[in-house]
């Protein structure tokens, strides 16, 4: 019997080949938990697409409800941090200890996540957030940079050719805005 495998999804372009990869080897179900997606609009482009995939191949769908406030809260004081400062490990430890909890609720034996497929997403902060969220609940973290061994020109090929719509910023208000300020202040 396949363990059962509990995978928290940040987005669809991240998400494919994890998914596709995991499928085969767990009974694996995705966890759409991205309180800190802004605005509203996006985090709902983004649902849809992990919808799209997870129905593709089948794979059960958990649906938090988003919870930009409680985000909000947790990430009080760190708003002029740029993205991967202070406030990133702070957002991904909110997250990882929810999906921990809701995995040891539903009786999941492992859960991971698809952060450390992200390019400025550090397997080396994400990974020990994860294992303390699992000790925490009693839940094994799968622990992996779903960057290598050439996952990330599969999952780009595989978002390309299923055209799965690919955001240009990480999700949270702040990073949009700094995004927007690259691009004021980048020469023409």
């Amino acid at each position: 019997m396949k363990e059962r495998f509990l995978l928290h999804v940040c987005c669809a372009p991240c998400g494919i080949a994890v998914i596709d990869e995991l499928r085969k080897s767990y009974d694996l179900w995705v966890l759409f938990y991205n309180p800190n997606i802004f605005p509203e609009e996006e985090y709902r482009k983004r649902k849809r697409e992990v919808i799209r995939v997870c129905e593709r191949w089948g794979v059960p769908m958990i649906d938090e409800d988003y919870d930009a406030a409680s985000w909000e809260d947790e990430v009080q004081g760190l708003e002029s941090e740029r993205e991967g400062g202070r406030r990133c490990p702070v957002c991904f430890r909110f997250r990882l200890f929810h999906v921990a909890e809701i995995a040891s609720d539903l009786d999941f034996q492992v859960f991971g996540s698809t952060l450390t497929s992200g390019r400025n997403k550090l397997s080396a902060i994400i990974d020990p957030i994860g294992e303390e969220a699992g000790i925490r609940y009693g839940v094994r973290y799968y622990a992996e940079d779903w960057k290598k061994g050439g996952r990330q020109e599969i999952a780009q090929k595989m978002a390309s050719d299923m055209d799965i719509y690919r955001q240009d910023y990480c999700g949270c208000r702040y990073s949009l805005r700094d995004r927007h300020t690259e691009e004021e202040t980048r020469p023409v």
